[in-house]
């Protein structure tokens, strides 16, 4: 059996995976607050954990692994953005506004995720689906002594009663005080706690419990909804490395004090931020954009995840415009080379071995070009779709126009051949650039008989820009 290594953020270092029942290997993931649609950023772990997810597949089988990533469906983002409904004039209540809304930017966010090639988890449960079980957890940690109601509507978990908080992050009391969200509730015993349970206004959507109608608090959500779905112990936690703290700190305060016995969590993993031509995304910057923005510009999502893979996911990720480009031209190869083969019966062991050192992708598809360049179509195509690239539902992008371009291809190879001899290209060069400027990807290389010419037409090519040639 393959064997995994994971960079596990809690113990600050690569260890070996060993799932606690390699039966049931269990995996959870913290989603989306769906209030609207992802933007680039919000991508990226659905990415990672989408190539963690179908590792675990290969390696343990398909059958084995259970993976959930959730929904947080209750939030001030999404009654906000509800509420600016109700004032343009929709019709329904603000609470079957909030519903609505919850429910289109879930369609969004899942046909945007297929769109990357990613596979829907075994299960997406919503947090307003797990109220009860919320309701019950933080009862049971007023009843041991790590919660407190303040009078107020409000119930606070008590950061002083779990010793052990601030592991997960590494930072100081001071630090989590100054970096901690800012949560409104009146009668906090100490800066730290954070809410539980908060009140809800009439108009909002809310539920009956023993500190009157309300809603919980963001970070209660996942360790019901994890608790409920994959038990008090299980094997890996993931998200962005923004939500090490306070989102899963304060996860694993809760769910460690309201099952003191189980682990919750062996491994933590977090994947870095994404950047865009080198600097941060930003509205400001006018460099932000969504999932959904790049797709309708034409870019395919099949090139946005293998742009994704080129890059460690501890490691910062940039998005440019050139490794757009270069992305697109290799998959057209890569979809040329495997065109009507089937697949090796299983994916080269180098690959494998490469995404099993911590999801080392880049290196994965290192192993890719190798294989491609060897020529070895079936291995290559086997070895990319455990990587979630090369399948058939991410591929009719690839469907280059049916064009015959060989008369072209004759006049730039003599072109060529004219200039190596005279060593002045400035012909080539200017026939290539008119090529491109058409939509034609031009490949020069050396074959055996000689110097050669490919044309391929892009899903943008022009023939009316052919016409002066």
């Amino acid at each position: 059996m393959t064997d995994i290594k994971l960079y596990n953020t809690m113990a600050r270092a690569k260890q070996d995976f060993t799932p606690i029942d390699p039966k049931n290997v269990r995996m959870y993931v913290c989603g989306p607050t769906v209030y609207d649609r992802a933007h680039l950023g919000n991508a990226r772990p659905v990415v990672v954990f989408d190539v963690l997810y179908r590792l675990l597949r290969h390696v343990y089988g398909a059958d084995h692994v259970t993976y959930v990533r959730n929904f947080t469906d209750v939030d001030d983002k999404i009654n906000a953005t509800a509420s600016k409904r109700k004032e343009a004039g929709a019709a329904g209540t603000l609470e079957e506004l909030v519903h609505e809304r919850s429910n289109e930017t879930i369609d969004w966010y899942l046909n945007d995720m297929r769109a990357l090639g990613a596979m829907d988890p075994d299960q997406m449960p919503r947090a307003t689906e797990f109220i009860g079980p919320m309701i019950d957890m933080i009862e049971d940690l007023i009843a041991k002594g790590h919660a407190y109601p303040d009078g107020a509507g409000h119930v606070l978990f008590s950061v002083k009663s779990y010793e052990d908080y601030g592991q997960l992050s590494g930072r100081s009391v001071d630090d989590m005080i100054a970096g901690a969200r800012v949560e409104v509730a009146d009668n906090k015993r100490d800066p730290m706690d954070f809410v539980l349970w908060k009140p809800s206004t009439d108009d909002l959507p809310g539920w009956d419990s023993p500190w009157g109608r309300g809603r919980p608090g963001w970070h209660i959500e996942c360790s019901a909804m994890s608790h409920d779905l994959l038990g008090a112990s299980f094997d890996i936690h993931g998200g962005g490395n923004d939500l090490q703290f306070p989102h899963h700190e304060n996860e694993i305060a809760q769910s460690k004090c309201s099952h003191p016995d189980a682990g919750f969590a062996n491994f933590w993993l977090h994947n870095e931020m994404l950047q865009v031509e080198g600097k941060k995304m930003s509205k400001s910057l006018g460099n932000f954009f969504t999932v959904h923005d790049l797709l309708e510009q034409g870019v395919p999502g099949e090139v946005i995840r293998f742009v994704f893979l080129g890059t460690h996911y501890r490691k910062p990720m940039d998005w440019t415009e050139k490794k757009r480009a270069e992305a697109e031209a290799t998959l057209r190869k890569w979809r040329g080379l495997t065109a009507g083969i089937e697949p090796a019966p299983s994916p080269s062991p180098a690959v494998v071995a490469a995404v099993a050192d911590d999801l080392n992708t880049a290196g994965g598809l290192a192993e890719l070009h190798k294989l491609a360049s060897a020529g070895d179509a079936a291995s290559l195509l086997a070895s990319a779709q455990m990587l979630g690239l090369l399948t058939d539902d991410l591929g009719e992008w690839a469907s280059a126009p049916s064009v015959d371009l060989s008369e072209f291809e004759a006049k730039l190879l003599k072109v060529r051949l004219v200039a190596m001899e005279a060593k002045d290209f400035s012909k080539v060069d200017e026939l290539v650039q008119k090529l491109m400027s058409a939509g034609v990807e031009v490949q020069m290389f050396k074959s055996a008989e000689g110097p050669a010419v490919k044309l391929i037409p892009s899903l943008n090519f022009d023939p009316s820009k052919l016409e002066d040639l």
